[in-house]
């Protein structure tokens, strides 16, 4: 397939964070991009003032003419897409050139040096912090994330380095071409799709064989390559870790050489991990350790990564898209680190009736940490729901006696009757857009 016999680029999906940036990129580089979404959203209406036509209602009458015209236009489309999808099926039914978004953006960068962060978590972040230090060397960075230093998830440069984020779900990873990876952590998900952990890590292997130059991983998983670590003997380790005003400063052995007094402003050791894999790829690649080190110090976060919607003497408001046991845990230490002497109150919206029930008891356990806890409905993203899986299910799971089950509309009145100064609101559902009308509301009222 060549991309530039394509004029029209047309996205069934096009609000999802990884296609987003896809018809972004095409659209700065001329490309005749349209596409549906399912609702309206910040990235959707960002599109929209670069002159992408989005639609939000599902009908083949709403496809722009211009994009019927099977010659010229190439369909990218998602795996989370419903089979039943109007339009799909046109496309489907007429012929056009279809191409899942993993496939369009191993053809994207298939030709450039390619650096791609995969792992079950904190391959955003990850690949956010490598996408800002590779800025350096003019790279191209597709990430999964919008970053607060760009306010995009598209770091647009040249056409001769990419960087890119390596999802594992729908095994979409193996579509790329890697010249340089890390994983930075393998934890059984995504087990609607994969059955079992054995599946999910035989992929990651699959993976990391395909990558042309170096592997770089988490120490301790089952990969052959160059590891790291944080006060452990690995390739790349971090060490004297210090928090100076909430920034994190340490030192980093590398194979050849050390660096000193390293900052970086996120909160949580898992960052500090994070940072350490893109310090690890980018050295690697050849960046000086100089400007990597100028680079950790002025990354700014991603949204919805330990993200603060208020910070005051009073009340803290932390966003985050946790979404996976191991994900809570973090977000839970990293505010344990940063607040030690507040109670904190979690406020959770499981993600997929699937994942609350394979990882039900690991939810629990994770949520009975935190000192109060509000439940939301399961946000059942692509999927039905399932007989006997609810969020009263997983609450009687919940060790802690100070749970509740919270509805949208009793959020913001069960959040004050906590009384915490603390709240962290977690989940990959509509709790990310929700959160804005809380701080609104909580910041009024006071």
């Amino acid at each position: 397939m060549n991309l530039k016999s394509f004029h029209n680029i047309y996205f069934i999906g096009i609000g999802g964070i990884g296609m987003s940036a896809i018809a972004r990129f095409f659209a700065v580089n001329g490309k005749n991009v349209a596409g549906y979404d399912k609702n309206s959203s910040e990235i959707t209406t960002s599109l929209q003032e670069l002159g992408v036509e989005i639609h939000f209602k599902d009908a083949v009458k709403n496809i722009p003419m211009s994009f019927l015209d099977k010659e010229k236009t190439l369909i990218v489309y998602t795996p989370a897409i419903p089979k039943n999808h109007e339009e799909l099926n046109y496309f489907i039914n007429n012929d056009f050139q279809l191409i899942k978004r993993a496939e369009i953006l191993g053809k994207i960068t298939e030709n450039t040096f390619c650096l791609a962060v995969a792992g079950t978590h904190g391959k955003t972040t990850t690949s956010c912090i490598l996408g800002h230090i590779m800025k350096t060397v003019n790279a191209t960075s597709f990430l999964g994330g919008i970053s607060e230093n760009y306010n995009s998830n598209l770091i647009l440069g040249e056409d001769k380095v990419s960087v890119v984020e390596a999802d594992e779900f729908d095994r979409s990873f193996l579509k790329l071409s890697p010249n340089i990876a890390c994983v930075t952590s393998m934890d059984a998900d995504h087990l609607d799709i994969y059955k079992n952990p054995d599946a999910l890590t035989e992929s990651f292997v699959e993976f990391s064989n395909k990558v042309s130059n170096t592997l770089i991983f988490a120490k301790g998983l089952p990969l052959k390559g160059l590891t790291y670590a944080i006060n452990e003997e690995a390739d790349y380790k971090a060490f004297n870790l210090k928090i100076n005003d909430g920034t994190y400063i340490f030192d980093v052995k590398t194979p050849l050489s050390e660096i000193r007094n390293i900052t970086f402003q996120l909160p949580g050791k898992h960052n500090v991990m994070n940072a350490l894999a893109a310090l690890a790829m980018a050295d690697v690649y050849g960046v000086s350790l100089d400007d990597i080190k100028i680079s950790l110090a002025t990354f700014k976060g991603v949204k919805r990564r330990f993200s603060y919607k208020i910070k005051t003497e009073n009340l803290v408001l932390i966003d985050d898209y946790a979404h996976h046991p191991t994900e809570i845990n973090a977000v839970e230490n990293a505010v344990r680190e940063m607040y030690p002497k507040d109670d904190v109150l979690v406020v959770f919206q499981p993600h997929l009736f699937s994942r609350t029930r394979d990882f039900a008891d690991d939810f629990a356990k994770a949520l009975s940490k935190f000192d109060d806890i509000l439940l939301l409905d399961i946000y059942p993203a692509r999927e039905n729901p399932i007989t006997g899986i609810n969020s009263n299910w997983l609450l009687n799971k919940i060790t802690n006696k100070h749970k509740k089950l919270t509805q949208k509309n009793n959020l913001i009145k069960d959040i004050k009757n906590s009384n915490k100064k603390i709240v962290v609101m977690l989940g990959a559902g509509d709790i990310g857009v929700m959160i804005n009308d809380v701080a609104n509301k909580l910041l009024n009222e006071k």
